[in-house]
């Protein structure tokens, strides 16, 4: 297996479309990052195969900050959450839900899956030259935490590349990449201001036939940690 760079960033996020956790280690699982996704808020009477309450739907949705209380046991522990005003809710409370729901105009209630809630692979990585060459398209820097990655890894290579190979880090984890990762408009609301930018959809889309970072799944359990190196292998 070749080096092909080291773990600069690890988030996972415990409610769907909120903030993320940045954290100094994650429990790589089957399912995916231990606690991430754990949570979405559904949007009730909708059938559909996208019943999520998102930053599609709400964009001040992922300026609310949530965290386990208890991050050793994701699974029981309380959450509690922020909300850009500082009030600090319970994510059971109703009155989050009736606030978000108030908010969007579209009643929604707590949902929580073990397996998580996402659109498609469990765990997106991204690299360091993916997200330059990005801000080198776009003309301007971009948050990174727009992206809603899993993984950012500081590497010369184009995440692109590692398609349908592994990546093995320090403690033993392994991933399996597998293929680019669409997006949509969750790119275009600023993490801090939750304003939009239709730009960087627009950019995305005509340069990089609408992916940016690459999906994966778990290949071999483990812990990984900021700063472990990354190999890269067949």
């Amino acid at each position: 297996m070749s080096l092909v760079g080291k773990v600069l960033g690890l988030a996972r996020f415990p409610v769907k479309s909120m903030a993320g956790e940045a954290l100094p280690e994650v429990d790589l699982r089957w399912t995916g990052l231990l606690g991430d996704r754990q949570y979405a808020f559904v949007q009730q009477g909708h059938h559909g195969r996208f019943p999520w309450l998102t930053g599609r739907d709400l964009s001040e949705i992922v300026r609310y900050r949530p965290r386990f209380l208890n991050p050793e046991d994701t699974r029981a522990s309380a959450v509690e959450v922020t909300a850009p005003d500082g009030a600090a809710f319970d994510l059971r409370d109703a009155a989050l839900a009736a606030r978000l729901s108030d908010a969007s105009g579209k009643p929604s209630a707590l949902i929580q899956m073990g397996r998580g809630v996402f659109d498609s692979m469990p765990v997106s990585v991204i690299t360091t030259a993916s997200l330059a060459r990005l801000d080198a398209l776009h003309g301007t820097a971009l948050d990174a935490r727009r992206f809603r990655i899993n993984i950012l890894i500081d590497s010369d290579a184009p995440d692109t590349e590692w398609a349908g190979h592994s990546l093995e880090f320090g403690g033993g984890a392994r991933l399996l990449v597998n293929a680019p990762a669409p997006r949509c408009a969750m790119v275009t609301i600023c993490p801090e201001t939750a304003s939009r930018d239709a730009g960087v959809l627009r950019t995305v889309a005509q340069h990089l036939d609408g992916n940016f970072g690459m999906y994966a799944a778990a290949a071999r359990l483990g812990m990984i940690r900021l700063g472990d190196p990354v190999r890269l292998g067949a």
